[in-house]
C-alpha cells in the first residue's frame, strides 16, 4: 500500500512535469489510466484551471486518509472544486488498487447538478461521458458496466440499495451536500455506518460546506475518521440593510439601482415565496422598458425550486449587453454556482420550509430565518470581486445549521423503505438526528391501513410490492389496487401524472381567464383525476399530430410542456415496473362505466385517508381525518372558477394545502357507499367523533364485524352497502 500511495500522491509531479514538455516523464503518463487512450490537448489546458482550486492543496491529505480509514469528513464550499475534483480522486484510488475494492459513487441532491457535475468531471478526466464517467437521475441513466465514476441523486442510491443493500460494487461513497440534510441523505449516513461494520474495506467520504460540529463527530467516533478543511474560496464584499419598505420592494429597488451603475455581472435575488417570484419576474420585465437604452438589457429569470437547470443558460451573452437577474426562492444554493457570471447576489435572509404536521396529515409552510452555512453560501456564490447585500442587520442572529427535513417531513416512504431493508438485514439504522415519534407512529399506522405491515409489524407481500415503485405510498397501493380492478392503463396514467409536476402554467393576471378557458375543454365530469387522463391522451395525440409541435401545443392550451415530458416517462417506467413483477395489465376502456366505478375504487383503495364532505352545500368541505376544513381549489373542474360541473356532497382528494390557501388539489366524486366498500372497516372506528362519521356509520349499521383480511372483490354493479373486503391483494 505504501507503493499505491506515492504513486498517488506524487501524481502532481508527474502531471506537471508532462503538462511542461518534460520527456523523462511522457513514458509515464502519456496514456489515461481509465481508458487508455493519449490524453488531448483540453486535458492539459483543464488541469492548469484545476490547479488553481483550492481543493487540490489537499489532494495527498485526502488519499492518506482513504489509505488509513473508513470515514473522511471534508468540509468546503463547492467552489473549492470538492464536488468535481475529489470524486476524480476516489477513482484514482480506486485504481491504484486495481478495483479490488469497486467503483466510486457521488451523491447529490438536485438532479440538474449530478448532469452538470458529471460533464464536467468527464471532460476534465479526458473521457466520454456515459462510459468511464456516467450519472443516475429519476428517469435517466447515463453509464455502463465500465463506468469507474458515477454521479446519482441520493434518492436514486437509496433505491439501488433495494438490490444491492450492501452496494458490494462500490470501493467508494461520497455523500456530497451533507450540511442540506435532506432525508435521503440522512438515511445514506445512517445505513453507511452499518454497511460499513461488514465491509471494512468500503471508503465513505462526507462532502459538507461546514465544518463538522460535535454532533456529527460523535455520530462516527466509533469509526477511523479522518477530518480535512478545505480553503474556501474568498467572499466579495458584504453590506448589510435594514428593509424598512420590507424586503420584496428593497430587493427590486437594489436590482434597478445595480443595473444603472452599469457595473457588469448577473443578480441572483433570493425571495421566499413561489408567488414572489413570479411577481418580482412581472414587475422588473415592466420596468425594464423604462430604462435607458445605453444601460443594455435586463433579463428576469424566474427559477423555482425543482426546475430544470437549462434556465441558467437563459440569455446567456458574452458581449456584456444583457444582465440576467436571477429570481428564486431555492434554499439550494449551490444551484447557481456553475454561473460563473454572478456578481451580485441580493439575500432577504429569509427561506420558506414545508413542515409536516402528522397528526393533521398535511404540511404546512413556515417562514424562517436561513441558516448561517446558507447565508455564507449566498454570499460566495458573488465571488471575490463581487457584492453580496444582505437585507437584514449584521447582528441578526442565524440559525448555526440547516434544520434536518427528517423531522419535520412525511417519512412514510422512507419508513417503507427502512422496512424492505430490514429483510436485507439493514433494519437498525442509527439516524444523526432522531426521528419524530408522532411522525412514526403516523407512518406504521399508515402503512398499516395500506396492508403494507403484516400482524408482526413486518413488511407484508403486498408491501413489498409496493416499495419497488418509485411512488408514495398511497398512489403505490393505488396502482396495485388498479390491477385488481381492471383499470391499470388508467391509474398507471393518474400516477405519472400526479408524481410530476403540476402540468398546469399560472400565465400573468390577464390571461388567468382565458387559460381557465383552455383547462375547462380537458375537463372530465367525473373529477379531476379524469381530466388528468384527458390531457395526458391529449398530449399523446399531438405527439402524432405533424400539424405542431409539442411546445406550441402546450403554450396554446397553458400547459407545462416539461412536466408532462417527466409524466410521460414516469408512465414508461411504472409499466416496465409492472411487466418485469409481472402484475397483470388491463386492457384501455376509459371511458366506459365499470371503468370510471373501478377508477374510482383503485382510487380509494390507496386514498380513503383523504375523504372530505360538503357539510353545508356551499363548498365548505370537512376532512373526516382530522376534522378540518377547506375547500375545493378554484382550478378545480368543481372549483368556483370552473362551473362546468356541480359541488359534489363527497370527494376523494389528493392533496391539502393546509397555510396556503386551505385548499383540496385534484377532487373526484365518490359516493359514502363507495368509500365504505373500499376503506378497511376498522379504520373507521378510529375517526374522530364528527356527523360525517355518523353518516358512514348509520351506512355501517348492520353490517358484519370488521375484518383484516386482505381481500377485495370486483363488482360490477354499484356497491352494495353491505360490505366485508378491506384491502386488495394481487393474485
Amino acid at each position: 500500500m505504501a507503493a499505491e500511495e506515492y504513486s498517488v500522491c506524487s501524481s502532481d509531479t508527474d502531471e506537471e512535469a508532462l503538462s511542461s514538455g518534460h520527456k523523462e516523464y511522457d513514458h509515464v503518463l502519456e496514456l489515461n489510466p481509465f481508458d487508455g487512450l493519449p490524453y488531448s490537448s483540453r486535458f492539459y489546458n483543464l488541469l492548469k484551471e484545476r490547479k488553481e482550486l483550492p481543493v487540490w492543496k489537499s489532494k495527498c491529505e485526502l488519499m492518506d486518509s482513504l489509505a488509513k480509514g473508513q470515514f473522511v469528513i471534508i468540509s468546503g464550499s463547492a467552489k473549492t472544486g470538492r464536488s468535481s475534483q475529489i470524486p476524480q480522486w476516489c477513482a484514482e484510488f480506486c485504481l491504484t488498487v486495481r478495483f479490488r475494492h469497486g467503483v466510486v459513487v457521488c451523491t447529490q441532491i438536485h438532479a440538474q447538478q449530478v448532469v452538470d457535475l458529471a460533464l464536467r468531471v468527464a471532460d476534465e478526466m479526458d473521457v466520454n461521458i456515459g462510459h468511464e464517467v456516467g450519472y443516475s437521475i429519476p428517469l435517466e441513466t447515463c453509464c455502463t458496466a465500465d463506468t469507474v465514476l458515477r454521479y446519482c441523486t441520493d434518492d436514486m442510491l437509496l433505491r439501488e440499495m433495494m438490490s444491492d443493500p450492501l452496494l458490494e460494487r462500490y470501493g467508494v461513497v461520497l455523500i456530497d451536500q451533507a450540511h442540506q440534510h435532506t432525508v435521503a441523505t440522512d438515511v445514506l449516513l445512517g445505513l453507511l455506518k452499518d454497511i460499513a461494520l461488514d465491509r471494512p474495506e468500503l471508503r465513505v467520504v462526507i462532502l459538507t460546506a461546514a465544518d463538522p460540529g460535535p454532533k456529527h463527530l460523535s455520530y462516527l467516533s466509533g469509526s477511523a475518521l479522518s477530518q480535512i478543511h478545505l480553503e474556501n474560496a474568498g467572499v466579495g464584499e458584504v453590506v448589510h440593510s435594514s428593509t424598512a419598505d420590507g424586503y420584496f420592494c428593497s430587493a427590486l429597488h437594489l436590482v434597478l439601482e445595480i443595473h444603472r451603475s452599469k457595473d457588469q455581472g448577473d443578480i441572483v435575488v433570493f425571495l421566499v415565496t413561489p408567488q414572489e417570484i413570479d411577481l418580482a419576474r412581472d414587475i422588473l420585465c415592466h420596468e425594464r422598458h423604462n430604462l435607458p437604452s445605453d444601460l443594455g438589457q435586463l433579463l428576469p429569470v424566474a427559477i423555482h425550486p425543482g426546475q430544470t437547470g437549462r434556465l441558467l443558460h437563459v440569455g446567456e451573452d458574452k458581449s456584456g449587453r444583457t444582465r440576467r437577474v436571477f429570481v428564486t426562492s431555492s434554499p439550494n444554493e449551490e444551484f447557481f454556482w456553475p454561473v460563473s457570471s454572478v456578481r451580485f447576489v441580493i439575500d432577504t435572509g429569509l427561506e420558506r420550509r414545508c413542515v409536516y404536521h402528522p397528526r393533521i396529515r398535511t404540511n404546512s409552510a413556515v417562514i424562517q430565518p436561513i441558516s448561517m452555512i446558507q447565508a455564507t453560501s449566498r454570499r460566495q456564490l458573488a465571488g471575490r470581486r463581487g457584492k453580496c447585500f444582505c437585507l437584514y442587520p449584521e447582528t441578526t442572529k442565524l440559525p448555526t445549521a440547516i434544520r434536518p427535513c427528517i423531522v419535520e417531513s412525511d417519512i412514510t416512504s422512507t419508513v417503507l423503505f427502512l422496512k424492505r431493508m430490514e429483510i436485507a438485514g439493514l433494519g437498525h439504522c442509527d439516524f444523526i438526528h432522531r426521528l419524530d415519534p408522532e411522525g412514526l407512529m403516523q407512518a406504521l399506522e399508515e402503512l398499516d391501513y395500506l396492508a403494507a405491515l403484516d400482524n408482526d409489524g413486518n413488511l407484508s407481500e403486498m408491501g413489498i410490492i409496493m416499495s419497488e415503485f418509485p411512488l408514495k405510498p398511497q398512489m403505490a397501493k393505488t396502482l396495485l389496487a388498479s390491477c385488481e380492478f381492471d383499470c391499470v392503463r388508467e391509474v398507471v396514467i393518474i400516477a405519472a401524472m400526479l408524481t410530476a409536476p403540476s402540468c398546469f402554467l399560472l400565465p400573468p393576471v390577464d390571461l388567468r381567464t382565458e387559460a381557465a378557458q383552455c383547462c375547462m375543454k380537458f375537463q372530465h365530469p367525473e373529477g379531476d383525476h379524469f381530466t388528468l387522463i384527458n390531457i395526458y391522451k391529449a398530449f399523446k395525440q399531438s405527439q402524432q399530430d405533424l400539424c405542431c409541435t409539442l411546445e406550441k401545443w402546450c403554450r396554446d392550451y397553458y400547459l407545462n410542456h416539461n412536466a408532462l415530458l417527466t409524466a410521460d416517462a414516469l408512465h414508461t417506467e411504472l409499466m416496465d415496473t409492472l411487466k418485469r413483477i409481472e402484475l397483470p395489465l388491463s386492457a384501455p376502456a376509459f371511458g366506459s362505466r365499470s371503468n370510471t366505478l373501478n377508477i374510482k375504487r383503485a382510487l380509494l383503495a390507496g386514498f380513503f385517508m383523504q375523504v372530505a364532505q360538503d357539510v353545508d352545500g356551499s363548498g365548505n368541505y370537512f376532512i373526516l381525518t382530522h376534522k378540518h376544513m377547506a375547500q375545493i381549489h378554484p382550478l378545480s373542474g368543481y372549483g368556483a372558477k370552473s362551473p362546468k360541473l356541480g359541488l359534489p356532497e363527497w370527494v376523494v382528494f389528493h392533496e391539502h394545502s393546509f397555510s396556503e390557501d386551505n385548499c383540496l388539489h385534484t377532487v373526484t366524486h365518490i359516493t359514502p357507499e363507495l368509500f365504505i366498500q373500499m376503506a378497511p372497516q376498522y379504520y373507521f372506528y378510529n375517526l374522530p367523533p364528527s356527523e360525517s362519521k355518523d353518516i358512514v356509520q348509520n351506512i355501517l349499521h348492520g353490517a358484519p364485524p370488521p375484518s383484516k383480511e386482505d381481500s377485495l372483490q370486483l363488482v360490477e354493479s354499484e356497491p352494495p352497502v353491505e360490505q366485508t373486503h378491506n384491502r386488495c391483494i394481487i393474485q
